[in-house]
């Protein structure tokens, strides 16, 4: 198609460009720009409409959890059919594989990167950004609790990332620990089990009342858990 439109636009032996018309400038040909046009316009619009049945699946996962969550629900509130959503997308465990994969990359963007100098202030990011996010922090509380179940189709992912998780922040708290960081006697392997602890907790807890105020109270574990105690006066 680009080749196709150079040589419609380069210059020709006399100087100017060939402007001579081709087959393909015919508005029914397949390369024809108004069909180029609009192929770009049904992809675009094939896009918004992916991102709107990936917005109404987190509200019905998030509600519903994954096995009560139906497609023909998710479908309806995006006015499709369930046979027209799977133009979209092939089955639920790929919308619900999506919702997760956008829900990560959401929490990745609000915490940045991480080291032993930065972590608690970037788990207290994803914290206060968890209190600021309704649906994402209700699906993931509801589909992690759903997957302690072996049969569950997401209870191997849930297992394989608190491992990774634990074995990474663990890793970085002792090079915390190291440098003086966080306290010397604790051990840095539980103590990246009770961060994801605390922060599920006090989720839980928010979405039952959301008067409780999450960030306040995770500072109040770091300050009195994590923190070395002030220098005596």
């Amino acid at each position: 198609m680009q080749d196709d439109e150079a040589q419609r636009t380069a210059p020709d032996a006399r100087g100017g460009a060939d402007e001579t018309p081709t087959t393909a400038d015919a508005p029914g040909h397949p390369d024809s720009p108004a069909r180029t046009r609009g192929a770009r316009g049904s992809y675009a619009k094939g896009q918004a409409k992916r991102q709107e049945i990936v917005d109404a699946a987190l509200v019905v996962f998030g509600r519903s959890g994954y096995h009560s969550g139906s497609l023909r629900e998710i479908a309806k509130r995006v006015n499709l059919t369930p046979a027209g959503l799977m133009h979209h997308f092939s089955g639920k465990d790929e919308l619900f594989s999506e919702v997760l994969r956008q829900r990560d990359a959401h929490v990745q963007a609000a915490a940045g990167d991480v080291s032993e100098s930065t972590l608690l202030e970037q788990v207290r990011k994803v914290v206060a950004y968890n209190q600021t996010t309704r649906g994402l922090t209700s699906l993931y509380t509801v589909i992690s609790a759903e997957a302690t179940d072996s049969e569950h189709p997401a209870h191997e992912e849930f297992a394989r990332r608190y491992a990774v998780s634990a074995a990474s922040s663990s890793q970085v708290l002792a090079d915390a620990q190291r440098d003086g960081l966080i306290r010397a006697d604790i051990d840095t392997a539980h103590a990246a089990r009770l961060i994801s602890a605390v922060m599920d907790g006090l989720q839980q807890q928010w979405l039952l009342d959301d008067s409780v105020d999450m960030t306040a109270l995770f500072d109040e574990f770091v300050r009195g858990y994590l923190l070395p105690p002030p220098p005596a006066t």
